[in-house]
């Protein structure tokens, strides 16, 4: 499912700067972009929002002020040119408190610490720059670090309770996290869940049958409840070929 946000700056460069850094997190959706708090509070009202981008220096009212007036209010990370508010804004039990000119460096770890507090830390990155094609990728934590997965490494992910392990042709990562978060954040187009246990990569499937399939000689049973999403997935696979 996808992360719903709303940007509320009075600065249109500032709208641009956030909206811009936006583009690299393929499953944040901007619901809306408003000037003021006053427009914002009507769209937070009828839609669901998971995130707010809030400036803290507006007219009329007050990021800040904003924020007090709303009952169970979605995860706020402040955006300000003003350090002097980020004491009361901690107070207010933000994410995170962006200085402007927000670079996407810092702009990362904010959205990392809120998905931290959302789901376990886990989200999809929409390409790396470094590369000429954009290629997605997976941040984990494991072992107190911050692992980097391309989604095209990953051959299955495997469900160990409370963890998650991930595997890839040259290593698995353990990291503590639910295998239905990763069912939720990962292309439907490239994996198919085959068990309460097992996340596949549908391009990584050697062989398969009615119960089971095959990757790197490794065989995951397919569970009765997956089968007929699994078959269904199979065989676009092999249209589409």
């Amino acid at each position: 499912m996808k992360t719903n946000c709303i940007i509320i700056d009075d600065e249109p460069l500032a709208i641009e700067v956030i909206e811009s850094h936006l583009e690299h997190f393929k499953d944040i959706e901007i619901i809306a972009k408003c000037n003021n708090a006053i427009d914002a509070f009507e769209i937070i009202k009828c839609k669901r929002i998971d995130l707010i981008f809030l400036d803290i220096q507006m007219p009329q009212i007050t990021g800040i002020d904003f924020l007090k007036t709303l009952h169970n209010p979605p995860k706020v990370i402040f955006t300000t040119a003003y350090r002097e508010y980020a004491l009361e804004g901690y107070d207010l039990d933000v994410v995170d408190y962006l200085l402007k000119q927000i670079s996407l460096e810092r702009f990362m770890k904010a959205v990392d610490k809120y998905y931290q507090i959302a789901n376990n830390g886990l989200f999809i990155v929409g390409s790396d720059e470094s590369f000429s094609q954009k290629k997605p990728f997976v941040y984990v934590k494991s072992e107190g670090k911050t692992h980097k997965i391309f989604l095209d490494e990953i051959t299955y992910i495997e469900s160990l309770k409370d963890y998650v392990k991930i595997h890839t042709p040259t290593k698995s990562i353990l990291t503590k996290n639910r295998i239905s978060h990763f069912e939720e954040k990962l292309p439907q187009d490239k994996f198919v869940r085959i068990h309460k246990s097992y996340i596949v990569s549908l391009a990584k499937i050697s062989t398969f049958t009615a119960n089971s399939i095959e990757i790197r000689k490794k065989e995951l049973p397919i569970g009765r409840s997956y089968k007929n999403k699994v078959l269904k997935s199979l065989q676009y696979q092999e249209k589409s070929i």
